[in-house]
């Protein structure tokens, strides 16, 4: 069994840490997995959190990346189901995939025979070989500190030529730039290797360590989006969500070359390995 985690808001949440933050060595012998049972994620992170621009942002990326239809499509990670508007309407059938059973219990009462929904260790998902033919996975990375299991996994279970989805919480954005430039953090956003925000209790990749890790897993990248790139407290109450919404749909992809988001989306394909 995978060790797991309890998940408090603080460790949920990305605030910027109050002290310096630190570099640590995953350690892969205990791989942790986010603990949401009992957590109100809905509630305490997006709604009390005022995410309605965050939430909107991760819309548009899924929107533009994901096939307009699928056979069988399966959202890792997918919680409460926050984003399955975006894709029910696209599959023939849905799987809402997730390790906390309160957040798939709210699933379930919101969708209801339009979902299927499955408990699981995202280390060794519970489903066959090439079992979808589309898959996502968003906010989810954080958690993670074998990164490379957990991609060797989600190809796995993709059907040949299918399409995923994958979000992950990149190191090298602009706020961690200049807190590593005035010497408030160690952590070298430009280095490949991937970082620990102990106080977050999260995980960071570089944006070029994911793109080395999926080509050798066998992946193909077709696009890459930048997302959330007005994540910030100050802009949100300036300018709104409408507005920032309209200049994220415009962003995203003209920003997408410098790869310094917050978020970093990639639309992959299912090849043979080593092609």
């Amino acid at each position: 069994m995978t060790a797991k985690k309890k998940t408090t808001k603080k460790s949920a949440g990305e605030t910027k840490p109050a002290k310096k933050t630190t570099t640590k060595k995953p350690d892969l012998d205990h791989a942790v997995i986010a603990d949401y049972n009992g957590y109100d994620y809905k509630k305490i992170f997006w709604e009390d959190g005022k995410r309605d621009y965050e939430d909107l942002a991760d819309r548009l990326a899924v929107r533009r990346l994901l096939p307009d239809a699928m056979d069988d499509f399966v959202d890792i990670a997918g919680g409460y189901g926050r984003l399955a508007d975006e894709y029910i309407s696209r599959a023939k059938h849905a799987t809402i995939f997730d390790y906390s059973k309160t957040e798939l219990a709210d699933a379930k009462k919101t969708y209801g025979d339009r979902i299927m929904t499955q408990e699981g260790d995202i280390y060794n998902l519970p489903f066959k070989n090439e079992s979808f033919d589309g898959l996502m996975m968003v906010r989810a990375t954080h958690h993670f500190k074998d990164m490379p299991k957990v991609i060797e996994e989600l190809y796995r279970v993709m059907k040949p030529g299918g399409v995923a989805v994958i979000e992950i919480a990149s190191k090298k954005t602009l706020p961690k730039m200049f807190r590593y430039w005035f010497r408030r953090s160690d952590i070298n956003p430009f280095s490949k290797e991937p970082s620990y925000l102990k106080e977050l209790e999260m995980y960071n990749y570089h944006p070029k360590y994911m793109e080395d890790l999926f080509k050798k897993q066998g992946f193909k990248i077709l696009k890459v989006l930048s997302v959330s790139n007005f994540r910030s407290t100050k802009l949100k109450k300036i300018f709104g969500t409408k507005t920032l919404g309209k200049l994220e749909k415009v962003a995203q992809p003209a920003l997408a070359p410098i790869r310094f988001a917050p978020s970093i989306y990639y639309k992959l394909e299912k090849t043979l390995k080593n092609v």
